[in-house]
């Protein structure tokens, strides 16, 4: 037992310190990105009104810093649609985009990926709006982004990207190192096999995981689809299904608990369904 132990510790340490460099120049152009665009693109998201899935849909796949959270506080104040968040939940990345792109996953497979979740997101924000159309209230008060500790946006990028590196490096080790030992002990094909066979099972599964406000879920399904334990649609399930720190702020801002509740619903409902259907489409 100790032989594997220390085998899957190998294993971990050796896939995880090769990212590092390339985790932390993601991040670094991520930061860059941040600060040159951001606020630009949340006030286009702010402006676009009818066309608001859209826009959120597409600028949600954008990779920044906390444009979940910023949607979350848009819609506490009325500042966009129901169906503005909802495509901005699914098509936000959170921590896959830097996990593929360090990993060196093909570039047509991040860029399918990207496009899968904006269009998912763009087709169900639409859909949502269509169902529940309503006129927006006055603008109320829009909270400070920078309270959230997911967005440092008062470091400078250097910083800001050590620290993302960092923490998502000890969260890729760890995940790493869990993932390995149940390959040592269960074997790989078996524990894909609970998954990776089951268009319906999988996805459900997946979307539970995607639903934990945190980075370990994104960075956990990430790897484990890399690893080939989860298929295509059980991945999109779980990261459709994960809006990053998104959520957490919706509960924290928006006063109407059920209200919060039923677009928790309706995100699990949208991202797991979406995953179903390309698993049997895959299959």
């Amino acid at each position: 037992m100790l032989h594997s132990i220390l085998h899957a510790l190998e294993h971990a340490l050796t896939d995880g310190v090769k990212l590092i460099p390339f985790l932390f120049l993601t991040y670094l152009a991520m930061e860059w990105l941040e600060h040159k665009a951001g606020d630009k693109v949340n006030s286009f998201v702010r402006k676009s009104g009818k066309i608001g899935p859209l826009a959120g849909g597409v600028l949600g796949v954008v990779p920044q810093c906390g444009f979940s959270a910023a949607a979350s506080n848009f819609y506490a104040g009325r500042v966009i649609t129901l169906g503005t968040l909802l495509a901005i939940y699914l098509s936000t990345s959170d921590e896959m985009l830097p996990i593929l792109i360090s990993s060196r996953a093909p570039l047509a497979l991040i860029l399918k990926i990207l496009l899968a979740k904006a269009a998912v997101g763009v087709a169900a924000g639409f859909f949502v709006d269509f169902c529940f159309r309503k006129k927006l209230p006055e603008h109320e008060h829009i909270h400070e982004l920078c309270e959230h500790d997911h967005c440092d946006c008062a470091k400078g990028i250097w910083k800001s990207a050590l620290i993302h590196t960092v923490k998502i490096a000890i969260f890729i080790l760890l995940i790493g190192f869990a993932l390995e030992l149940l390959f040592e002990f269960a074997g790989e094909e078996a524990l894909a096999g609970l998954i990776l066979n089951r268009p319906v099972l999988g996805p459900v599964l997946a979307g539970i995981v995607g639903l934990v406000p945190n980075c370990a879920s994104s960075v956990a399904i990430t790897e484990l689809y890399l690893e080939g334990a989860l298929g295509v649609g059980s991945m999109l399930a779980g990261l459709l299904v994960n809006a990053g720190v998104g959520l957490l702020v919706l509960f924290k801002v928006n006063p109407d608990k059920k209200e919060n509740l039923r677009i928790l619903g309706l995100l699990y409902l949208i991202g797991v369904s979406a995953g179903i259907l390309i698993s049997l489409a895959a299959g």
